[in-house]
């Protein structure tokens, strides 16, 4: 119904409808809490954690806009409401990071530790919020701790610090490890980690180089992202993706954003988490983005998977066939609802099959 009522193409719209949705259901958990409703409360201060998420999604673009940020705040601040009336204990924790912190969330699923440890690594316009409801929440239902944090590029990392996405993500993975391993209610023998959509491409990279892990599940799993820039150009173009005069091509894609709201929406979003200045910027710079020559050095037992119709995991064959390490790939189909990309409309046959084979990774350890 809220869909219905936006303007066609009018981002405004677009985010006043959601808020005005986000702010109803936020009235209403706050009704249920103060009448001591704890679980009612809990699912709609979630739900309009999510419907603030949503408001906000067509504003990714340079720079940083209020309604990016106040969108981001309200998310939050509704998740924050909800996880507090959880059954699950849920911390806020900062990660040190370089001359910074990154915000994230502990939570673990009660009774007795040490917990094994899922790490959760989301990507583009992700958030630790959504991170939860894309996993973890999964993750506690099992006996898994989980670790859902803001990386650069993401949620209050990019929005209120400007930190943007690096090819390296081990340099964002390794202190969250390294935070893990001061917990004395932390397995460090059974530390894993799931990326999910971008963070198909980020974890396994990560793992390269972070092998203090025991298992890496990579959804949406990319080997070479980067590499696909150039199919954005129009096809006269695409031979000068890297050689090309930067203002001509720069031309040619603004010209395709005005006129295509799926490539406006891909470039703008792709600037303000990458930190370019032009498209072509954005589109070279993520030439970077590689586990091309990467891939044998990781060391734990991996997941791919992919969707059939997820042009994203477009990389997942490449990416098994060039790991070294036990490892299995599950293609999930149209004909099991779940082919699209993070089998949105099929989580739960996603986390059943994923978590299985997780189990049973950890369970030998």
């Amino acid at each position: 119904m809220t869909a219905r009522t936006v303007v066609p193409g009018d981002h405004d719209s677009w985010a006043q409808r959601w808020t005005e949705l986000a702010d109803r259901i936020s009235a209403a958990a706050d009704a249920s809490a103060a009448a001591g409703h704890r679980v009612s409360a809990r699912e709609a201060y979630f739900r309009a954690s999510t419907y603030y998420r949503n408001a906000g999604i067509f504003h990714y673009a340079p720079p940083v806009s209020t309604a990016l940020a106040t969108s981001f705040r309200h998310q939050r601040e509704a998740f924050q409401k909800g996880a507090a009336l959880g059954r699950f204990r849920t911390e806020i924790v900062h990660i040190p990071y370089e001359a910074t912190s990154l915000e994230g969330y502990f939570i673990t699923p009660g009774g007795p530790g040490p917990y094994p440890v899922l790490v959760m690594v989301d990507g583009y316009d992700g958030t630790k919020e959504e991170l939860y409801f894309a996993g973890g929440a999964a993750a506690l239902e099992r006996g898994y701790a989980t670790l859902l944090v803001d990386g650069p590029g993401q949620g209050g990392a990019l929005i209120e610090q400007g930190l943007v996405f690096r090819p390296d993500w081990e340099a964002v993975l390794t202190p969250q490890v390294d935070w893990l391993l001061t917990r004395p209610d932390v397995d460090p023998q059974r530390m894993a980690v799931l990326g999910r959509s971008w963070g198909g491409y980020l974890a396994p990279r990560a793992a390269t180089a972070e092998h203090r892990i025991a298992a890496l599940v990579a959804d949406a799993a990319q080997y070479d992202p980067g590499s696909s820039g150039a199919r954005l150009l129009p096809e006269a173009l695409r031979s000068e993706f890297l050689t090309g005069e930067p203002a001509e091509l720069d031309e040619a894609l603004t010209a395709g954003m005005a006129t295509s709201p799926e490539l406006a929406f891909i470039l703008n979003r792709g600037m303000l988490t990458h930190g370019a200045a032009t498209p072509i910027g954005y589109l070279r710079g993520a030439q970077d983005f590689t586990i091309e020559g990467l891939a044998d050095r990781i060391t734990c037992p991996t997941l791919i998977c992919a969707a059939e119709n997820d042009v994203r995991g477009g990389g997942g064959q490449e990416l098994y066939d060039a790991l070294t390490v036990e490892k299995k790939y599950i293609r999930f189909t149209d004909a099991e609802g779940a082919g699209e990309h993070d089998e949105a409309g099929a989580s739960s046959l996603f986390y059943q099959r994923a978590f299985d084979w997780l189990d049973e990774i950890l369970d030998r350890v």
